[in-house]
């Protein structure tokens, strides 16, 4: 209709004031910005709120500003909770994704029958709750029963010893793993299939082998899907919780209420009734992921660019 009236130079007609303020999409993000606003916006700014303040024993709950700001960057269970975490990030991080990367790589391969058995094999520790997950782990690093204990019997000696100083963050790095690899994997292996065939036939028409076709086409392919499970494992790297804290109690004296941020923060909030200094470190925490976050996703997309 209106491109017929350009041509016969009548005038356009003008939707309507009706058409211009028409709210029925409303009804259906409606409910989704409802629920998104009671369970993510509200207790961000409830917990900014509690860490303005600070319970004192003159004067009740006073506002203090940002003192308890102050108070956490010179904390030093704080610093070595996440010194402890970052360590943690930057050698188990890699590990995973390469390994991710590996099984996606095969998979996708023309030369790895049943693709379909090994892609829900690989996926399916995901599938297993987390907290499950670590107990049949927990079980099989026993020094007194289970996988560990029986091999250390075998062998006369103390070999594996997941419960020690040395050992603890390694032993959580290979829970974290085992459960992660086919989630990220998957990440990977549906970036795989988006690539079009025609440069497949075209690399094999120039004679480009297999690691050719991997380095030249599929790792460019993989990039943005990289860049996300990497900034995914990086947030999960920082909210590390569940492990330690369901294998605290096989190793009380090494697992401390401030193994990792998080539990810093739940034991300073149930445990010391510490709320507002409980939510001062879950916001600079939080602040901290999203800034590294965001950094990794904006060299990712700057090298995407290029």
């Amino acid at each position: 209709m209106t491109t017929l009236s350009r041509q016969q130079g009548l005038p356009i007609p003008k939707p309507s004031r009706k058409a211009r303020r028409d709210w029925r999409g409303w009804a259906f993000v409606g409910p989704f910005m409802a629920v998104f606003l009671l369970v993510f916006i509200a207790p961000v700014i409830y917990a900014v709120y509690l860490s303005l303040f600070r319970e004192q024993l003159v004067g009740g709950n006073a506002f203090v500003g940002f003192e308890n700001y102050l108070l956490v960057l010179s904390d030093g269970k704080f610093w070595e909770a996440f010194l402890r975490v970052l360590l943690f990030l930057v050698i188990q991080v890699p590990i995973m994704l390469v390994l991710a990367l590996a099984a996606a790589m095969a998979i996708d391969s023309a030369r790895l029958h049943a693709t379909g058995f090994f892609r829900i094999v690989i996926f399916l520790p995901y599938a297993v709750p987390a907290v499950v997950a670590v107990l049949m782990w927990g079980f099989i690093y026993g020094g007194n029963f289970g996988l560990a204990a029986n091999i250390n019997d075998f062998l006369g000696s103390e070999v594996i010893t997941p419960f020690t100083r040395e050992w603890i963050l390694p032993a959580i790095g290979n829970i974290v793993t085992w459960e992660f690899v086919g989630y990220n994997m998957l990440i990977f292996y549906a970036a795989l299939r988006t690539i079009p065939t025609e440069l497949y036939e075209a690399a094999e028409l120039d004679g480009a082998g297999p690691f050719r076709v991997i380095t030249g086409i599929k790792i460019p392919a993989l990039r943005g899907a990289i860049v996300i499970a990497a900034i995914f494992s990086i947030i999960g790297s920082f909210q590390l919780f569940n492990e330690p804290n369901i294998l605290k109690p096989l190793a009380p004296n090494i697992i401390t209420s401030y193994f990792t941020p998080n539990m810093y923060a739940y034991n300073l909030s149930f445990a010391g009734q510490q709320f507002n200094y409980s939510a001062t470190v879950a916001i600079v925490m939080g602040v901290i992921t999203a800034v590294i976050a965001y950094v990794v996703q904006l060299r990712g997309s700057r090298k995407e660019d290029r």
